[in-house]
C-alpha cells in the first residue's frame, strides 16, 4: 500500500473576518482622512477608523501568525504544506510588483505624455490651452496652477540622505544573506548577529526617511500638495517606506523566534520568506533611487 502524506485542515478561525473588518476600517479611514486634509477640513473621524484599523490589524497578524507558529511548532505541517506556503509567499511578492508597478507606471504616463501635453508637445499638445501660459519640465517645480498648488522650492538631492539610505538596503541584503547561510549551517550565534544587524540598518533607514521628508515639508515646500511631483514622491516613497517598516518588525521577529531556539537548518520556511520579502523592498528602493531621485 502506497504512503500517503497527511493535509493538515485548521479549525474554523475568527482571524479572516477580523482581517477583512481591519483592512475596511484602514482604507476607509485613511481615505477620509487624506480627503479632509486636502479640503483643508481635517477627519477626525477619518483619523480614529484608521487607528482602529491599525489596530485591528496589529491583533489579528499577532493572533494569527501566532497559530501558525504553533501549528508548525506541532509538527502539523506535511511537505505539502511547505509548498503551499511557499507558492502563496511568491504570489503575494508578485501582486507586491504589481502594486509598485502600477505607481511607477503613473510615474512614467506623467514624464512621458500627460506633462509634455499640458505643456503643448506632442499628439495631445492642444491641452496647453488649459494653462497657455505653461512650461513642462521635470522636476515640476512650477505647476500649471501654481496658486493653487504652488510647487517646491528645490527637490531633495539624491546624493546626500537618498544615496545613504540606497547604501543602508544593499548592505541589509547582504547581511540578511549572511544570516540565512548561518541558520542553514546551525550557527545561531551568527545568525543573530547578521540578523541584528540587518534589523538595525533597516531601523536605520526609516529614521533617516523621517528626516528627509522633515526636511521636504519644512525647507522645500515639497509636500503632497505641492503637484504631481510631490505627489509621485510621497506616494512611492512613503509606500516603500511602509514595506520597510513592516519588513524591519518581520525580521525582528524572527530574531525573538531564532533566540527561543525556533527553526531548524532544515525548517526555516518562515525565516526564508521575511528574507524574500526583504531582498523585494531593497530592490524597488534601488528603482526608486533611480527614477525618482536621479533622474
Amino acid at each position: 500500500m502506497a504512503n500517503h502524506q497527511t493535509y493538515y485542515v485548521p479549525a474554523q478561525s475568527k482571524w479572516p473576518i477580523i482581517a477583512s473588518i481591519a483592512l475596511l476600517l484602514l482604507v476607509f479611514g485613511g481615505g477620509s482622512m487624506m480627503n479632509g486634509d486636502s479640503a483643508g477640513a481635517g477627519s477626525s473621524l477619518g483619523r480614529w477608523l484608521f487607528f482602529a484599523g491599525a489596530l485591528l490589524t496589529a491583533w489579528m497578524m499577532f493572533g494569527w501568525f501566532s497559530n501558525v507558529v504553533k501549528e508548525s511548532r506541532e509538527g502539523l505541517y506535511s511537505p505539502q504544506m511547505d509548498r503551499s506556503f511557499r507558492m502563496g509567499m511568491g504570489w503575494f511578492i508578485f501582486s507586491e510588483v504589481m502594486f509598485f508597478a502600477a505607481f511607477f507606471g503613473a510615474l512614467f504616463y506623467v514624464r512621458t505624455f500627460a506633462g509634455p501635453w499640458l505643456g503643448g508637445e506632442g499628439d495631445k499638445g492642444l491641452a496647453n490651452m488649459l494653462w497657455p501660459d505653461f512650461t513642462y519640465q521635470w522636476p515640476l517645480m512650477i505647476n500649471p496652477d501654481p496658486k493653487t498648488f504652488p510647487g517646491p522650492s528645490e527637490v531633495i538631492s539624491a546624493w546626500q540622505l537618498p544615496l545613504i539610505n540606497t547604501l543602508l538596503l544593499i548592505s541589509s541584503s547582504v547581511t540578511v544573506t549572511f544570516a540565512h547561510h548561518a541558520l542553514r549551517k546551525d550557527n545561531r550565534g551568527a545568525t543573530k548577529a547578521w540578523l541584528g544587524l540587518t534589523v538595525a540598518l533597516g531601523t536605520v533607514f526609516l529614521v533617516l526617511q523621517a528626516l528627509e521628508y522633515q526636511h521636504a515639508y519644512h525647507d522645500l515646500g515639497l509636500t503632497l500638495n505641492s503637484g504631481i511631483y510631490g505627489a509621485t514622491f510621497f506616494m512611492l516613497t512613503g509606500f516603500h517606506g511602509a514595506h520597510v517598516t513592516m519588513g524591519t518588525l518581520i525580521l525582528a521577529i524572527m530574531l525573538i523566534r531564532i533566540a527561543k531556539g525556533h527553526f531548524t537548518p532544515q525548517q526555516h520556511f518562515g525565516f526564508e520568506a521575511a528574507s524574500w520579502y526583504w531582498h523585494f523592498v531593497d530592490v524597488v528602493w534601488v528603482g526608486l533611487f533611480i527614477f525618482v531621485y536621479i533622474f
